[in-house]
């Protein structure tokens, strides 16, 4: 099956799952995926899977990305706040339907790919650096989205992103009590304080605070992790 033919089967899964926003469907459409994957993933690109990256990471699945995307309800004024760039194939999806994007990276090699990425689509509307995603980008801030793709322990998101929304924002991250017990919520800030509720059930890689910067990387050949595809995050 051909690349065309296998995106136009991830888009008809992606609406049998309830993905409505025609918006969010396009994004998808117009980003290609392979482009955010080693060479050795380009023929599972459109499969609705996570697949590694390198340093212990993947790119995410599409169906979570896809809702997770539509969960913020961006327009093309918002300014959002990404915590965890990885590949950036995120944050390419929030460029194509939001004002500016600002991403944040703690695994600067990381960083050094996606940001290559991102230049060689154009995507001119793209911010990013290294650091603690938990601080946020108080520089910039406040944003009217946030999104995290990392799990928060228990349902205490970081007081800085909260801290960092605008009044009438949005953020959506996934929080739980382990990695095995995770949903995502949703929460909004008003004038008066700010509430959750809660979507569906999924499975990330943990929320850490901290900069590696430039330490040692363990060995992590991804010849070894084709044949155990760790999942950074996948429906339960």
């Amino acid at each position: 099956m051909s690349s065309p033919a296998r995106k136009i089967r991830l888009l008809m899964k992606l609406r049998e799952n309830g993905i409505a926003d025609a918006r969010v469907l396009a994004a998808i459409e117009k980003i290609p995926r392979e482009a955010f994957l080693p060479d050795m993933f380009h023929d599972r690109a459109y499969e609705d899977m996570a697949l590694p990256i390198g340093h212990g990471q993947t790119i995410s699945q599409p169906l979570v990305v896809a809702h997770m995307t539509q969960l913020l309800e961006i327009s093309n004024k918002d300014k959002v706040l990404e915590i965890g760039t990885g590949s950036g194939y995120q944050a390419s999806v929030l460029a194509q339907l939001a004002r500016r994007v600002y991403t944040i990276e703690r695994h600067r090699p990381l960083l050094d790919m996606a940001k290559g990425r991102l230049e060689g689509l154009k995507l001119r509307n793209i911010s990013s650096r290294a650091g603690d995603g938990m601080l946020g980008w108080p520089e910039v801030a406040p944003f009217e989205r946030i999104i995290v793709t990392a799990g928060a322990f228990g349902k205490r998101p970081p007081v800085k992103l909260l801290e960092q929304m605008a009044i009438g924002g949005i953020m959506v991250l996934p929080m739980g009590d382990d990695k095995a017990n995770q949903h995502l919520y949703r929460i909004t800030r008003d004038e008066t304080g700010y509430s959750m509720e809660q979507s569906w059930p999924v499975r990330f890689v943990p929320l850490l605070p901290g900069d590696p910067g430039q330490e040692p990387e363990p060995d992590d050949p991804l010849a070894t992790l084709y044949k155990h595809v760790p999942k950074q995050e996948e429906l339960l």
